[in-house]
């Protein structure tokens, strides 16, 4: 189970095991069913493959804590690490339905595909499986704990994010909050589970949790200032996604602080719904250095994910969590 993952994350992931054939055979097994829609849904998952960070995160966790692919507990870490991609999978079938969404992976949605009710009962039934999992490793129940704090935090942050758009009530506060529900606590709990699986001491523990918190931060503000500042071409979609939807992000909470806050809340209050409202964000955060803010901000919470490694014995598991973190100060997509 070693090998390169992708090209297209700087980590030295040679010779360290990632989520590869064994993996995907893995997730296979447990989303086996007999119900044709929800089986060609589960195949849909495991051949469209993705990045798959948050099941890296749990595998190169694990290695950071001593555990080795040739080792008798290493079946758990990997199906610790299928749970984790499932938690994940399950929320994005019920977010493409919330958001609309027509396509995920460069695939049709699968709602789009077989209907609402398929589509939150094919997510259900992800959470239903992961949970038998759960059921029968060591230290089921501070797993079963971690992932159901996990979910509802998930829950609580997708609510709230609109919430804060029908309110207009627009505050770092409720940025942080909502942007730890959608993106950090599933990398808190990716990275701070095989902790919990093998064992380890708790500081070290706390370290990994510590790493993916702010390391899912700095994620989502990456996505986010992309959302706004990127290349469309790039990113694949048209930027100003989330000023139409009316969500305030970091660069656009810098410019409700500053001269031109009026303006900009007035533009957010509508969605950005006049010509040339999301050109005149872009042309603000430029002009008063919001961009140049947000990723400063960005690298401090890169910064703090890699120093919290530190606890953990220096090994090429570690390096590559490192670099994974330090690819969201350069990321374009």
């Amino acid at each position: 189970m070693t090998g390169v993952f992708a090209p297209r994350i700087p980590s030295p992931l040679t010779g360290l095991a990632v989520p590869d054939a064994a993996f995907e055979a893995r997730m296979r097994e447990v989303l086996r069913s007999d119900v044709e829609f929800i089986a060609l849904i589960g195949e849909d998952l495991v051949t469209a493959g993705g990045k798959r960070v948050r099941p890296l995160v749990t595998l190169l966790a694990a290695q950071a804590l001593g555990g080795r692919p040739d080792s008798p507990r290493w079946d758990g870490v990997l199906r610790l690490s299928v749970c984790v991609e499932l938690l994940h999978s399950a929320s994005l079938l019920h977010d493409d339905l919330i958001d609309d969404s027509d396509r995920r992976r460069g695939q049709e949605t699968a709602f789009r595909r077989f209907g609402n009710v398929v589509s939150v009962m094919s997510g259900d039934f992800m959470l239903a499986r992961l949970l038998g999992e759960l059921s029968t490793m060591p230290g089921s129940p501070a797993l079963t704990r971690a992932f159901g704090q996990a979910a509802s935090v998930i829950c609580e942050g997708e609510v709230l994010q609109f919430q804060v758009a029908s309110y207009a009530d627009y505050s770092f506060e409720n940025y942080f909050q909502v942007i730890h529900g959608k993106t950090a606590a599933l990398l808190e709990l990716a990275a701070q589970a095989p902790a919990l699986l093998l064992g380890a001491p708790e500081a070290e523990r706390e370290a990994l949790l510590t790493f993916g918190r702010e390391y899912g931060m700095a994620f989502q503000m990456q996505d986010d200032l992309l959302d706004l500042l990127g290349e469309e071409a790039q990113i694949g979609k048209p930027v100003g996604g989330d000023l139409r939807e009316g969500k305030a992000t970091y660069p656009v909470l810098l410019l409700l602080e500053g001269e031109s806050g009026a303006e900009v809340r007035e533009i957010l209050e509508r969605r950005a719904a006049q010509p040339g409202d999301v050109e005149r964000v872009v042309a603000l955060a430029r002009q008063e250095g919001a961009d140049v803010r947000t990723h400063a901000e960005i690298r401090r919470r890169v910064g703090e994910a890699v120093a919290a490694l530190g606890v953990l014995p220096p090994s090429p598991a570690r390096e590559a969590l490192a670099a994974l973190a330090g690819r969201e100060i350069e990321r374009t997509r």
